[in-house]
């Protein structure tokens, strides 16, 4: 979507962009097809210039031709160069007067395009807004941001259940172009934030490149909606204690992360395989989770036809090996591993 006037908030709510051509692809296209008339009929009146009489010095030249056509197509008609002959006459009666429509119809049609497009856009901005809830608002487009929405879509989440904010007008522009709703403007804002709806989402995925930014991002989030689950990517492990005191429910330390994958690699690059596996979904191994079944509770995790390996309890996390997870209570959840389902020959 191109800049929005002046007279609107910067932090607009911007539309997916993959279903359609951008506004100034198709006025282009327009402009193309009005010059491409023009020397057409320029052409047209050039051949048949003997049968057309100009009455300053009755010949007409190129530019004449030129001048006439402008005139004839955009309905002027001045009257100064007419047409004479019987074959002039036809022409433009057949030809001319067709075009000269059609010319007409391209720039009527650019203006309505322009006036429709703003209504469309309008209208399916207050359906979004009337009908989000529980979508998923990713601050930072980067490269976090972009594993974060991968990983989302491939746990299931459409492309209309993920709204983007980034300060970055470049970012905000790939964003719509893969077809999410975007906002630009600071995560840190008070009106970006009402802007994505953040009170109606599920959770908030803070992936900004730095620290200080997350913390005053969840700070943000957590005055606006108390109850949303807040998971937040930071680069230095010092500052992850922070990230939780300003509401964070989870925080990862990128930077870490990808140095023990890197440490673990150099000895077993094998057991980095199997965990890049399971955090990809819908391949191979998947970590999921679910809540017991009604017929579970009482039972142990060995049980359990799959590897369990953890064991959510209200809001404690207990390992596979805790004691207290031994016997599975009702309202448990299961973090477990499950291998996708061979396909059908």
């Amino acid at each position: 979507m191109g800049r929005v006037p002046d007279d609107q908030p910067s932090y607009r709510l911007r539309l997916p962009r993959s279903a359609h051509l951008p506004p100034y692809v198709a006025i282009m296209r327009r402009v193309a097809v009005a010059v491409a008339l023009v020397l057409l009929n320029w052409a047209i009146v050039l051949v048949e210039r003997n049968g057309y009489r100009d009455a300053a010095d009755s010949s007409v030249s190129a530019v004449d031709a030129l001048y006439y056509t402008t005139v004839t197509l955009t309905t002027t008609g001045y009257g100064d160069i007419t047409p004479v002959t019987t074959s002039a006459r036809l022409v433009n009666a057949l030809v001319v007067t067709p075009m000269r429509l059609l010319f007409v119809l391209v720039l009527v049609g650019t203006t309505i395009q322009v006036l429709t497009q703003r209504s469309r856009d309008e209208f399916r901005i207050s359906r979004w807004r009337s009908q989000v809830r529980n979508h998923v608002v990713v601050c930072g487009f980067g490269t976090k941001g972009r594993s974060a929405i991968r990983a989302l879509r491939e746990r299931g989440s459409l492309p209309e259940q993920i709204v983007v904010i980034d300060q970055d007008a470049d970012a905000v522009a790939d964003a719509t172009s893969a077809g999410y709703f975007a906002v630009h403007g600071s995560t840190t804002s008070d009106d970006v934030m009402r802007e994505a709806m953040v009170d109606r989402a599920s959770s908030v995925v803070v992936a900004v490149n730095r620290d200080d930014t997350a913390a005053l991002t969840v700070l943000t989030v957590r005055q606006l909606a108390p109850t949303v689950k807040v998971v937040a990517a930071i680069r230095e492990h010092e500052n992850a204690d922070l990230l939780r005191q300003s509401g964070a429910d989870s925080v990862i330390t990128s930077s870490d992360a990808a140095g023990r994958l890197l440490g673990l690699a150099t000895h077993s690059p094998r057991t980095v395989l199997v965990l890049e596996d399971l955090m990809t979904a819908g391949h191979g191994l998947d970590i999921l989770e679910r809540e017991v079944a009604p017929d579970e509770p009482g039972r142990s995790i060995e049980a359990i036809p799959c590897p369990v390996l953890a064991v959510v309890r209200g809001d404690t996390l207990l390992h596979f090996n805790d004691p207290e997870a031994a016997q599975l209570r009702p309202g448990d959840r299961l973090i477990y591993v499950a291998a996708e389902a061979p396909q059908d020959e």
